[in-house]
């Protein structure tokens, strides 16, 4: 007998983000192993103490960086695809019913950085994640190479003579 699976939009009482990201995911590994808290006293300078508050830049720092890895160039795009991931929605923070900071809002707070702020700022976060890959990333891998058949790269017209 053929099988039809009902959807039943049911609410969910219970309900945990970090149940839902497995432990070897990468945006769960990035929000363990990189430390964001310079950021609050890098950028303090270019906030006022007065008026509404900003978008934390931990949130934005944490954006950007999921557009590098995720390649999305538009910050409209960079939203809907957040909403729509669990594993990002842990790394920056959000629960599954909070809302994401608009996309205008990750524009402003892109032009309120120097360029070269920013670009240090962006820096030291990759070089943070970089580090980390090398020490946990690292393994012995057996080579199966033999430098008999090293040859010098030919182009793709002459075929190389080792073959």
């Amino acid at each position: 007998m053929q099988g039809k699976k009902p959807f039943l939009d049911k609410e969910v009482t219970r309900f945990r983000l970090s149940d839902r990201v497995p432990p070897h995911n990468l945006y769960r590994w990035l929000a363990e192993v990189v430390d964001w808290t310079f950021l609050y006293d890098e950028t303090r300078g270019l906030y006022s103490h007065t008026g509404q508050p900003s978008l934390d830049p931990v949130v934005f720092f944490k954006l950007v960086l999921v557009g590098r890895l995720e390649n999305l160039v538009s910050d409209r795009r960079l939203v809907e695809h957040c909403r729509l991931r669990l594993d990002i929605l842990y790394f920056l923070g959000y629960e599954v019913d909070e809302d994401l900071p608009w996309h205008s809002t990750i524009s402003r707070t892109r032009q309120l950085f120097p360029t070269a702020v920013f670009k240090h700022l962006f820096d030291h976060v990759f070089a943070q994640c970089v580090v980390a890959t090398q020490a946990i990333g690292s393994a012995f891998v057996k080579a199966n190479a033999s430098l008999e058949r090293l040859c010098e790269k030919q182009s793709a017209v002459t075929p190389c003579p080792c073959y």
